[in-house]
């Protein structure tokens, strides 16, 4: 182990896959890291790892936290990756015995905003900073190149950056990485970007359910598909992940590994909390809604061709109001708290590094470009014409399916968002009369402005009512 001498730019505890891969690529791109583990085992394999890799001599383990921290440069910048919640609470408790003011925390994990918040409030007694940065990319990104979130004090993210936009992927726009906000803006951000993900990861397998069912595609017309689609709009890491699995074949049977998997999925509590926010906020988002349903519920050879570019279509239509409604919960919470994020941002750094990557966040960001006040990006006149010219084949896929009794709730979702948010009006005055009738809520009227309560008929006939204008919903 190392000696605890003021050598390190960066710490990080937590050596788990995430934080081993994370601590290798800030050292081999130049940093001096220090690294621990509660279990000293974990900190022998990174410096066991690290050594094989070439980058032994930037990276330095301890087995004792005093020593840890005695080895970082002033401000002591250190990166906690360990499970969200209590244990990241023990290991502040812990760590601040050895920390002093002007120091900083950051919080890697996906953390609930308001716990990054309250922790930031403590801390601040303390003179020592923290910073909820979420982390995208899985494994693979953690060690080449992840998207990163960060949020809380803008002064002390100051002294990370160098390190991040060193760490981050790297593209033709730059790191990415960038300040999204004070308190827990970064943590909040990358919520939402998880509730994304769910929703894209359901429309693609609700793509495959209708390919497979209706069109009878193998596995390996299924991959050469997918493989096609990725040449095109569609492109992302998602559906190119996706076409290599439907190739994986079974090493310890026939077929395919895929069909040999449980329908069952895991989740890690962040599209829920997600969807929560977005009633919380009043903004919509069937298309994720969907997907964490889906998630707790866990003939046509002639125009097989026809299906395949139907599919094609709607999956891209489909994935937009994903992301419409991603963005529409970010706006809304940025403004109820006044964090001021940067909409446009989110399309350049959600372009490498992290799950969602996809061609079409360039658009996503020239759209916020054009309008940062931009309501949707249904109403981006790019994205709208696009989604008119595709809303037929939408539409056809959405009825081939229902009639083959098979349930794409977030395709369907998804084409209800679109339908329902481009209509003048909607039948939302009917809901408001019952609301005023059994609850004495008021409502609106269309021919003048106030709110208005109407002593409805009690006999549900046709006798006259009583109306008094000026009432406050």
């Amino acid at each position: 182990m190392a000696s605890p001498t003021a050598q390190s730019e960066v710490g990080l505890i937590g050596l788990a896959v995430m934080g081993q891969n994370l601590a290798l690529n800030v050292a081999e791109k130049g940093f001096h890291i220090s690294v621990y583990n509660r279990s000293g085992d974990k900190t022998d394999a990174a410096v066991s790892r690290a050594g094989k890799e070439g980058v032994g001599e930037r990276l330095h383990g301890y087995k004792e936290l005093k020593d840890f921290v005695a080895s970082l440069k002033r401000p002591r910048r250190v990166i906690i990756l360990v499970k969200a919640g209590a244990p990241v609470d023990a290991t502040i408790k812990q760590l601040t015995q050895f920390l002093e003011p002007g120091d900083i925390i950051i919080d890697g994990g996906n953390e609930w905003y308001e716990n990054t918040e309250r922790r930031q409030a403590e801390l601040a007694a303390l003179g020592i900073h923290h910073i909820g940065m979420g982390v995208s990319g899985g494994e693979e990104g953690a060690r080449n190149g992840p998207a990163m979130m960060p949020g809380g004090d803008e002064g002390a993210y100051s002294h990370l950056r160098p390190v991040v936009e060193r760490v981050a992927a790297q593209t033709d726009d730059g790191p990415c990485v960038t300040y999204i906000g004070p308190g827990g803006a970064g943590n909040y951000v990358k919520m939402v970007h998880n509730g994304i993900e769910y929703g894209d990861m359901q429309l693609i397998a609700e793509a495959y359910d209708v390919l497979r069912t209706v069109g009878g595609l193998s596995n390996e017309e299924l991959a050469a598909t997918f493989v096609e689609w990725n040449g095109g709009e569609l492109e992302s890491f998602l559906v190119m992940i996706t076409s290599l699995i439907f190739s994986v074949r079974d090493t310890e049977g026939e077929g395919f590994l895929l069909d040999k998997i449980l329908d069952k999925t895991g989740m890690k509590g962040t599209g829920k909390w997600t969807i929560q926010q977005a009633a919380e906020l009043s903004v919509a988002a069937p298309t994720m809604a969907a997907a964490l349903d889906a998630r707790f519920l866990s003939g046509l050879k002639d125009e097989r061709a026809a299906l395949v570019a139907d599919v094609r279509e709607a999956l891209y239509a489909a994935k937009i109001c994903s992301y419409a409604q991603g963005y529409n919960i970010i706006r809304a919470k940025s403004m109820e708290k006044g964090w001021g994020i940067e909409l446009a941002d989110l399309g350049r750094i959600w372009k490498g590094g992290c799950i969602i990557r996809a061609a079409f966040l360039d658009r996503i960001k020239v759209a916020y470009q054009r309008n940062p006040d931009l309501p949707n990006l249904l109403v981006d006149p790019d994205f709208a014409a696009e989604l008119a010219r595709k809303q037929d084949a939408w539409r056809r896929v959405v009825a081939v399916a229902v009639g083959a009794g098979i349930g794409i709730p977030g395709i369907t979702g998804s084409l209800g968002y679109f339908d329902s948010y481009r209509r003048g009006r909607l039948p939302a005055n009917l809901v408001q009369a019952q609301r005023d009738f059994f609850g004495s809520h008021t409502y609106e009227r269309v021919d003048r402005p106030g709110w208005t309560h109407t002593v409805w008929d009690a006999s549900f006939g046709s006798a006259d009512s009583i109306t008094t204008s000026g009432y406050n919903n």
